[in-house]
């Protein structure tokens, strides 16, 4: 995936168990996320661990709503996958999720409503298409 780079074992799980997070269905009501709430989420996330592994409690906050929305959601599952894992997770988590930031960074800028990083996401992760898309139907004409 683009921007992940190398990434150790633990590394690894850590980008799959977050980006599974994006291949859940969207709750009923909430606006479909886009490539900029992900990065917007995952630096906010990202800077609130590398707080975090020096000491210093500070929760970094995104500037979308989306990406508050995001990071909300994946700070409870992130602390509960870490824990005891001290800073070295925080760390660890960290590396992660600037690696998700770089990835997902719209090329548009912000406020881009891409979603070229997702829909890469669904593809190698097996998803055929979102959830909340419906069935185009036979791609295959016959006569």
């Amino acid at each position: 995936m683009a921007g992940v780079g190398r990434l150790s074992e633990g590394q690894l799980q850590l980008f799959f168990l977050v980006q599974s997070y994006f291949l859940r269905p969207a709750p009923a009501g909430q606006p479909r996320i886009v490539d900029a709430d992900v990065a917007d989420a995952a630096g906010a996330l990202a800077g609130t661990f590398e707080t975090a592994s020096r000491g210093v409690i500070f929760e970094h906050q995104a500037a979308t709503p989306g990406g508050r929305t995001i990071a909300g959601e994946l700070l409870g599952v992130l602390q509960e996958a870490g824990k005891g894992g001290g800073s070295r997770f925080e760390r660890e988590v960290a590396i992660v999720l600037r690696a998700i930031e770089g990835g997902a960074r719209p090329a548009d800028g912000p406020g881009s409503s891409s979603r070229a990083y997702l829909d890469l996401v669904a593809r190698v992760l097996g998803e055929a298409r979102p959830a909340d898309e419906p069935d185009a139907g036979p791609r295959i004409v016959l006569p």
